[in-house]
């Protein structure tokens, strides 16, 4: 990293020498490189890098922010008079500041999220993997004549961030993904799906083929999709729809969104918020996952924490502002990007896994809906009113009948997190946000 340790100190330093009382700087650097290919022809490549920084500073309970990506001595000189200056006319704020040093980690666990091995591929292999998820798709049935394309790209970023009460950490993170949307048309109506991998190291990827063959089944699976009447009914979420339903209860557990007032969570911390077969966590110290760190934004230790256990919920996540505002200690979930103050959020939110098969889920349901996909957004966190589009497929006597589309469903989260009767064993566990398939007992599917 071009900007290191000392750098910063010294910065920090100069800030102090100008009246500062406190600070912090978060530097990154890092490269990414994507391709995308359609119908076998190359239609995008790109590789870029880049660096930035961000200069936190305080006079007393004053404070601001600017940030840059030119890290040259004239820049850097400016972004320290330009802090200076904006901070001394902010206002002031009884619970900003920096936590204790005592309170900051001092050691990191080894999480392994960095890929040493991906730079060894050419650019022609990378292109190479594209084309092959494609084909692989494309094979599979004649119908399937067209594509979205399929792309493969990856990341690294290294990150250092230093504060003034005395702690200092580097983290380096990696990613890679391989993904293929095709096209299937029959009887001149055209149905689209996607599948994808992505994980922390190219070893880890689902191969070429698998995905190419994934996605295809499930393009193949919408042709001929009907419209349903309007009924309650149970509904199952698979894995990748139900994990955005747990993306809604970190926002809504988000320290953030609690002292807004702005949460169907608010006040209800040691209650019971979900069924007594939901726990869930969240864990920034698993190797390998995508959302692990060794410490916060805010250089404060990572740890796990429950945030769900049978239903009752045990913890909210917090940076030490929104704990302040709360009168909570943080809970280590500072994210911090250079150009904004730190905020709550989730590292790799996790649902306990059920110990029923997705098998098990579909044979419980006399008539449903299995939901693959949800288009839209129809989330009022303040209130849990939930109301999006979906598409799926229909079942009937506990099998999968025939696919279905243009649905809404809709519910609250305050109730459909406490009708989820069963859970699938399917979870991912790379993934940052993460769930097994599960069921809701009953939905309002709006159709016909």
């Amino acid at each position: 990293m071009e900007f290191e340790i000392e750098h910063a100190e010294a910065l920090l330093s100069r800030a102090k020498a100008l009246g500062a009382s406190e600070g912090d700087i978060v530097a990154v650097e890092g490269e990414s490189f994507s391709t995308q290919v359609r119908l076998g022809e190359v239609e995008k490549i790109s590789s870029a890098r880049g660096k930035r920084l961000g200069l936190r500073l305080f006079f007393g309970k004053r404070s601001a922010i600017t940030s840059t990506s030119d890290l040259s001595e004239t820049s850097l000189d400016r972004l320290l008079s330009d802090t200076c200056d904006l901070a001394k006319i902010a206002e002031e704020d009884d619970f900003s500041g920096l936590p204790s040093g005592e309170a900051c980690a001092n050691s990191f666990p080894e999480l392994d999220t960095v890929d040493r091995e991906i730079g060894a591929l050419s650019i022609d292999e990378k292109i190479a993997m594209a084309r092959q998820t494609e084909a692989a798709a494309l094979a599979q049935d004649k119908r399937l004549s067209n594509s979205d394309g399929a792309d493969f790209s990856h990341s690294y970023n290294e990150r250092l961030y230093v504060a003034s009460n005395g702690f200092h950490g580097r983290f380096e993170g990696s990613g890679v993904s391989l993904s293929v949307a095709p096209i299937a048309t029959q009887d001149g109506k055209m149905q689209r799906d996607y599948w994808y991998s992505s994980k922390r190291k190219f070893k880890q990827l689902e191969s070429a083929e698998s995905i190419g063959i994934t996605a295809a089944k499930r393009t193949l699976r919408r042709i001929g999709a009907k419209k349903v009447a309007t009924q309650k009914v149970p509904v199952i979420f698979e894995r990748e729809t139900a994990a955005s339903l747990l993306g809604h209860l970190a926002s809504a557990v988000s320290g953030h969104t609690l002292y807004k007032g702005a949460s169907f969570l608010q006040d209800q911390l040691g209650k019971q918020v979900a069924a007594k077969n939901i726990s869930l966590y969240d864990d920034p110290t698993l190797p390998l996952a995508l959302g692990s760190r060794p410490f916060d934004g805010e250089g404060l230790p990572s740890y796990k924490k429950m945030i769900v256990e049978q239903g009752i919920l045990k913890s909210y996540l917090l940076d030490t502002y929104s704990g302040k505002k709360l009168g909570l200690p943080s809970t280590g979930n500072a994210v911090r990007g250079t150009g904004g103050p730190p905020s709550a959020g989730p590292s790799n939110f996790h649902l306990l896994p059920g110990d029923f098969s997705i098998e098990d889920l579909i044979r419980s349901v006399g008539s449903g809906l299995y939901v693959t996909e949800l288009i839209g957004f129809g989330v009022n966190m303040t209130t849990g009113d939930y109301s999006r589009g979906a598409s799926g497929i229909w079942i009937e006597n506990g099998k999968l009948a025939y696919p279905v589309e243009e649905l809404t469903i809709a519910g609250n989260l305050k109730e459909m997190f406490k009708q989820i009767d069963m859970i699938a064993d399917d979870i991912d566990a790379t993934k940052s946000i993460a769930s097994s398939t599960l069921k809701i007992s009953e939905m309002t599917v709006a159709g016909n």
